[in-house]
């Protein structure tokens, strides 16, 4: 009878460790593959800000007249956090916009408030409503409308800390596009595309299954609407397109001394949404080998974990066989 209940235990607690190692690994297989998507090698095709403007000048496009399917509007966002219903942009940020406005003088402007937007979208994507009512952080909102602008207007995005160095014509002749900073993953500070684009449908109609609470501000903020979701999508666009659709274009925005220099934006104070942990998720970035190596000693201490685990049990088990 004893040795019937031992077996019993043994049976348990193998059962109770091969599922924890079932769940860690295909726990870990996700993640692998989530983090290959977001931080690895990214589809589309790119190329830096002197491309592009030597592609204009030079007149390289579709036929022997380029078509031109981004429309002439320059979309920012201003939803005041700290002072609700005051529309008055920063000093800083009201100079940086003055450089784009004036090097555009014929395109419309769209300066989106909190009250503009909200009215938007209840108008255009009622059914999106709750949710961007809901989100747990201001700046989801944020993410979540330029999306939506992208997708409904078509045109060019830019956040309010990205200033023009010179006129954003060339731009206009790639259906959609985004930025691309060079180091893990795509940007959504900038954005062009024409109304309608399958990428952005995408984008918008895939945020209501995706956009959940992963307990950390970075992550939340990051995965449910921000750059990690944007990159997902992106690749998850490329794997499933057409063969014979182009892919879309990745503007190079390298900040760092040896990226290609940028021919038409600037850059001036952010960090408007940062939390407790984007420094931690900021060391993560620059140290993903690091990391790799201390989930792999984490799986291993795991495995060996269990392992004393069942040698304790047998050790037991065969201290009672002699008793008996």
């Amino acid at each position: 009878m004893a040795s019937s209940h031992a077996r019993l235990r043994r049976l348990v607690v193998w059962l109770l460790v091969l599922g924890l190692a079932f769940f860690l690994i295909s726990f870990l297989c996700r993640v692998a593959v989530s983090a290959n998507r977001i931080f690895g090698t990214h589809a589309g095709r790119a190329m830096t800000q002197e491309q592009v403007l030597r592609a204009h000048r030079d007149g390289v496009g579709a036929g022997p007249r380029r078509n031109r399917p981004v429309p002439r509007i320059l979309h920012q966002i201003f939803h005041n956090w700290h002072d609700p219903g005051n529309e008055t942009l920063p000093a800083d940020w009201q100079i940086v916009r003055e450089t784009c406005l004036s090097l555009h003088p014929t395109w419309e402007h769209k300066l989106w408030t909190e009250a503009s937007s909200r009215r938007f979208i209840e108008t255009e994507y009622p059914y999106f409503l709750d949710m961007y009512d809901g989100f747990k952080f201001p700046v989801q909102r944020v993410d979540t409308l330029r999306y939506f602008l992208m997708r409904h207007f078509g045109g060019v995005y830019i956040d309010l800390d990205n200033g023009c160095r010179t006129s954003l014509e060339p731009l206009l002749y790639y259906p959609a596009w985004i930025t691309d900073g060079g180091q893990g993953t795509l940007s959504n500070n900038i954005l062009g595309a024409e109304p309608e684009h399958p990428f952005w449908i995408l984008m918008t109609d895939s945020l209501l299954p995706w956009a959940r609470d992963f307990f950390l501000p970075y992550i939340t903020i990051s995965y449910a609407t921000g750059q990690w979701y944007e990159t997902e999508l992106w690749q998850i666009y490329h794997a499933q397109k057409p063969v014979g659709e182009p892919n879309l274009l990745r503007v190079m925005m390298d900040m760092r001394p040896t990226g290609a220099p940028w021919v038409f934006f600037t850059a001036g104070r952010g960090g408007t949404w940062d939390n407790w942990d984007n420094r931690l998720f900021g060391w993560m970035g620059g140290h993903l080998m690091q990391l790799m190596l201390y989930v792999f000693v984490g799986v291993g201490l795991v495995a060996g974990a269990a392992y004393m685990a069942r040698q304790t049990l047998r050790r037991g088990h065969r201290r009672r066989s002699v008793v008996f």
